[in-house]
């Protein structure tokens, strides 16, 4: 275990992202913070960008005294043990509708001689495009080939499973793939899958974005983004492991809150009209498949 390059090249992945996203819309805000317990991070987010309305690509690495449960789920030997995690985690919630809003997250733990990978990326499109699910998910694969086939069938299903919102019945977005407690045949496999992962994020993404960031929208087409928004809040909030381990290991709210939208809406009961656009993505893509 090399917990040092772990962190090196998770902090290379974040500066090759924000180098990469800067290109597109300017500059985004570097915060440097720590934590009195140990630790500390550096926070980079755009706010009120011209294709990005709210945007964070984060690096932090903690220490506690006590992993938290949201951690040890799946280890409960490991509970209330030391322990050391870090990880980059990137939320980017475009301002165009038809731009869908993406997140990666790679991380890594260690509780004394026991150590873990995980994370994965995933799509949350407001108006659904086939071209835009294929290249996703065939990118998500081709992150996971060179470790083995099953892989990218594996972690697509963990992923449409972990990312339902169960109280709604309802995928949060159109999945790709997701992978915790990784710790699989010798350290150095584990590390450079997880790396890979990380490294195929701009390549899965930003084609997308190009695709549809000029497509014009109006009014209706931002009330749907922000209603389906706050299906995101919803499951951040209430699901999400990360979110979980950061508010319960006394994490940096700011950073760690920097994944919600700028802008959400609930609206009671609502059903989209038959037939309309917005209907297309509940029928024919908040639904589980097999995109590639």
């Amino acid at each position: 275990m090399d917990a040092q390059a772990v962190r090196d090249a998770f902090v290379a992945l974040q500066k090759r992202i924000v180098d990469a996203l800067e290109k597109l819309d300017g500059a985004f805000t570097k915060d440097s913070w720590q934590r009195a317990e140990g630790g500390g991070g550096i926070t980079r987010i755009i706010e009120e960008g011209k294709l990005f309305e709210r945007g964070g690509v984060n690096f932090s690495r903690v220490q506690g005294a006590a992993l938290p449960a949201s951690a040890s789920a799946s280890r409960p030997q490991l509970a209330g043990r030391a322990y050391d995690a870090m990880g980059v985690s990137v939320v980017l919630h475009p301002r165009n509708p038809y731009c869908p809003t993406v997140h990666l997250n790679v991380r890594f733990f260690s509780a004394g001689d026991t150590w873990w990978f995980g994370g994965g990326m995933d799509l949350t499109p407001y108006y659904g495009f086939l071209e835009d699910a294929r290249h996703f998910h065939a990118t998500c694969r081709g992150s996971l080939e060179p470790f083995g086939a099953d892989y990218y069938p594996r972690f697509k299903r963990w992923c449409d499973e972990y990312f339902l919102i169960r109280h709604r019945s309802e995928p949060r977005g159109i999945g790709g793939i997701f992978f915790d407690d990784f710790a699989e045949r010798d350290f150095d496999f584990s590390f450079r899958l997880a790396r890979s992962v990380g490294d195929h994020f701009l390549a899965a993404y930003i084609p997308i974005v190009g695709w549809r960031k000029d497509l014009p929208y109006g009014e209706r087409e931002r009330e749907f983004q922000a209603y389906r928004r706050g299906r995101y809040v919803e499951f951040n909030l209430v699901y999400d492991r990360g979110t979980l381990f950061g508010l319960q290991s006394g994490g940096r709210t700011e950073s760690i809150l920097t994944s919600l939208p700028p802008r959400a809406t609930w609206r009671y009961d609502w059903k989209p009209t038959p037939g309309s656009p917005e209907a297309k993505l509940y029928s024919e893509f908040l639904q589980p498949r097999d995109w590639i």
